[in-house]
């Protein structure tokens, strides 16, 4: 049974190949189309899955999509009819863009874009692809399975079984009580873009104390259970052409951030000596933003918690499967780990993309008489390029990049580069499964030494100072350098880079480049089997300097989307201060090039 799943139209569009229960292909459209967030219909990532799967739509059993558009519409416009005094402004903008999106038939869209017949289209709801994506992919035979996000159509969260005769529901929260709203809202507080800036504000988190944690606890109420309610004063949700935060919050913390406001404090980027020359004023006002930020970071960490903790009572059940865009909250992840007796399994593209593969795996696990599992454990599910796609690359550009006999002489020639210092981007194989760049697409540097932190975020990257990176890690010596919990299996948040860990304190000087300064790092964990090659780098890299990590961010600069293409790449690295690119066995210097 050959099925497409697609999500689209919201956030994030994706396509998904699912043969006989076996995820083949899987890619975000933004991979595609550069363009960061893309929520348009998905057809460059449709035309690569099914290239990659050998399939034509002629093939396929059938489509799924993962919203239910009307319930969705639904809740939207009683949410307008509620806010009466503007609903017909409201309304009129919601008609508006819903149309000029073609948001109101998906079915129809889909089955004449894809040239399907409209009976092979169906779709489920949100929440469920979404815990379909977590438990289907997961290595559990039983689990209890945890989604949380913004909203779908009218849950904010769900709690259900996941065993062999599927997944039951057990509850839901529902619009407008929601741990990805209250996030969202605080992101735009603190003058970051509402479903691009939640991870600044893990990042800027760092820099503050939880000092107003206790005003924060005081906007929602944890219910038995796991459930919760917000204080619904605080927020402004339902209007579309509004902020999220009502004036009582301004109130409650001050007047939020100015949008575009850069966040620069009282220490180096490298080595956390206080610069005698920095304004004390806006370090003052910064240092309150990042106050408000770990407050909510850490009220964040126990709502989830709390719902975690009451799922597992609820169930008695300790494997731990999740999802949705609040899953990508590598601190909250990390917490989970470290405060409760469980196994968890986060789907590494947990936000909405990953409905694409949920969407398609509901569908066949109710319909296939005889559904087969496989655990997610390889998120390398993307498009990769051969030597000819390079060269062509290098031939219309009229470049002259070195060429390697083998990867094992480009393996030690960029571990020696980025031993002594240089930034090195690196393209190979087929491109990540979901938001982190995990060895295959990314950007490398030498993490002992402290003035990479500076050199990537503002020369390379182009982004926020306060910005952190992520060590890869060689997986059977990652508990001398980070505190990672035991026993960590293939699919555990580390190997995906969805959970953050303490560095050891023995360690932090060794490693100033990719710890955070609150002494944390968000660890990848890379095994031989997974990703042999990047491990053989990081080996390569090891026996000239003795530590078997490598600092790793994601091949782009800032608002962009991660590279896919030889053309993508190449493109990035002369648009930054990388000092070396390498693609397959090519090698780009811009000394050398023309």
């Amino acid at each position: 049974m050959n099925i497409l799943g697609l999500s689209f139209d919201y956030h994030d569009s994706a396509a998904a190949i699912l043969a006989d229960g076996v995820v083949v292909a899987a890619a975000e459209e933004e991979r595609f189309s550069r363009w960061k967030h893309d929520n348009r219909f998905p057809n460059k990532a449709i035309k690569f899955c099914l290239e990659l799967s050998g399939l034509t739509t002629s093939a396929l059993d059938r489509i799924v999509f993962y919203e239910n558009t009307l319930l969705k519409l639904s809740r939207i416009t009683h949410s307008l009819v509620i806010e009466d005094h503007k609903c017909r402004s409201n309304f009129e903008y919601l008609m508006r863009t819903w149309n000029s999106a073609g948001k109101f038939f998906p079915k129809e869209r889909i089955s004449e874009l894809v040239n399907v017949p409209i009976e092979q289209v169906s779709s489920v709801d949100h929440h469920e692809a979404h815990a379909a994506s977590a438990f289907y992919c997961s290595p559990f035979e039983e689990a209890v399975v945890v989604t949380i996000d913004g909203v779908g159509e009218f849950e904010t969260a769900t709690i259900s079984n996941g065993n062999a005769s599927g997944i039951e529901k057990l509850f839901s929260i529902n619009y407008p009580h929601s741990v990805g709203l209250f996030y969202s809202a605080f992101t735009a507080f603190l003058g970051f873009e509402v479903n691009e800036g939640e991870y600044k504000v893990m990042g800027l988190a760092a820099y503050g104390e939880p000092v107003f944690a206790n005003k924060v606890r005081s906007l929602f109420r944890l219910l038995p259970n796991g459930s919760f309610e917000l204080d619904q004063d605080y927020f402004q949700f339902d209007l579309p052409i509004a902020l999220p935060f009502s004036s009582k919050l301004v109130e409650l913390f001050g007047p939020p951030c100015t949008p575009g406001s850069t966040f620069s404090f009282n220490f180096d980027n490298g080595n956390g000596k206080v610069n005698s020359t920095h304004d004390k004023t806006l370090d003052k006002l910064n240092t309150h933003y990042a106050n408000i930020a770990a407050s909510v970071q850490l009220c964040t960490e126990e709502i989830v918690v709390h719902m975690v903790r009451g799922a597992m009572e609820n169930t008695g059940k300790t494997n731990i499967c999740l999802a949705g865009g609040v899953a990508l909250n590598s601190l909250a992840n990390a917490r989970i780990q470290r405060d409760l007796d469980c196994s968890l399994y986060v789907q590494p593209a947990a936000g909405d993309s990953g409905g694409a593969i949920g969407a398609a795996q509901s569908y066949y696990h109710k319909t296939a008489k005889r559904p087969v599992r496989q655990s997610l454990t390889n998120p390398y599910l993307g498009k990769a390029y051969v030597a000819k796609d390079i060269e062509r690359v290098i031939e219309r550009h009229r470049l002259k990049p070195r060429l390697f006999n083998s990867l094992e002489e480009i393996i030690d020639e960029t571990a020696s580069l980025l031993a002594k210092g240089n930034v090195v981007g690196w393209m190979q194989g087929r491109f990540e499964w979901g938001p982190r760049a995990l060895g295959n697409r990314s950007i490398l540097a030498n993490p002992t030494i402290s003035s990479m932190k500076g050199i990537v975020n503002e020369k390379i990257k182009n982004r926020e100072p306060f910005r952190p990176f992520a060590p890869s890690v060689i997986e059977e010596q990652a508990g001398e350098y980070f505190d990672i919990p035991d026993g960590l299996v293939a699919e555990s948040p580390q190997r995906f880079m969805l959970a953050v860990n303490n560095v050891r304190p023995d360690k932090k000087r060794l490693l100033p480049a990719v710890t955070h300064h609150d002494g944390t790092a968000r660890v990848h964990l890379v095994s031989r089997e997974a990703n042999p090659l990047y491990y053989q780098l990081i080996e390569a890299f090891a026996e000239i300097t003795n530590v078997p990590v490598l600092m790793n961010t994601s091949l782009n600069l800032n608002g962009e989307a991660i590279a896919n293409s030889p053309y993508d790449a190449i493109q990035t690295f002369y648009w930054s201060g990388m000092d070396y690119l390498v693609i397959g066995n090519f090698m780009f210097d811009k000394n050398l090039t023309s």
